[in-house]
């Protein structure tokens, strides 16, 4: 895949670039860190400057945002609602009422969020669907969007262009730093299911 995204910037350029980060938000597995590290070691041997680099993949990033956020704004909470009143919801354990605690907890702390998770792999492309779920206001997401990926992508921009033809020795860096975070996520995310189906049974068994 690597030589795949590469053989595509040198052929397109910024357009290159754009589409590649776009592609990347809504099909996490393609590394946005090779794009951007590349990119930046574009700048130190071609006419593209770092700027236009850190444009182009911003403008990407909230392409590919959109999409997903429209996605989850097209599925959204009431939509939820009728599947958990179905056979999925009584398997999960799921009520109405979780999804509208979900969406009220959004509501207040939806806005770090979706700032603080461009930073994590694969979860900042993924989180723009509960974004839409929510329906957080669009200024609102396309202004947190900007501001992250503008930092995520200035980072690993620079430091391409930085170490330059050596990208690649700290590419591994990266992706250590991405396998972490993972790690970190299932964690976090398997507390949160056993806090979540805890809290319901201490409830259920206030009220007998």
């Amino acid at each position: 895949m690597q030589a795949w995204i590469i053989e595509i910037m040198n052929q397109f350029g910024y357009l290159g670039i754009f589409l590649l980060i776009a592609i990347e938000n809504i099909f996490p597995p393609i590394p946005s860190e090779v794009i951007l590290l590349f990119g930046g070691f574009m700048s130190t041997y071609t006419n593209m400057h770092i700027v236009g680099i850190i444009i182009a993949s911003t403008l990407g990033s909230l392409v590919g945002a959109y999409a997903l956020y429209f996605i989850g704004k097209i599925f959204n909470k009431e939509r939820l609602k009728k599947i958990v009143r179905g056979k999925i919801g009584k398997v999960l354990r799921l009520k109405e009422k979780d999804i509208d605690m979900a969406d009220e907890w959004f509501d207040k702390k939806g806005n770090k969020t979706v700032f603080f998770c461009r930073f994590i792999p694969i979860v900042r492309s993924l989180i723009s669907i509960p974004a839409g779920m929510s329906e957080m206001p669009l200024g609102k997401f396309t202004l947190y969007t900007v501001v992250g990926s503008l930092i995520w992508n200035t980072v690993l921009s620079i430091a391409g262009q930085t170490v330059g033809a050596n990208w690649e020795s700290i590419l591994a860096i990266f992706e250590q730093y991405s396998h972490i975070a993972a790690i970190v996520l299932v964690i976090l995310g398997v507390g949160a299911i056993v806090w979540f189906y805890s809290k319901k049974r201490t409830k259920k068994s206030k009220t007998k």
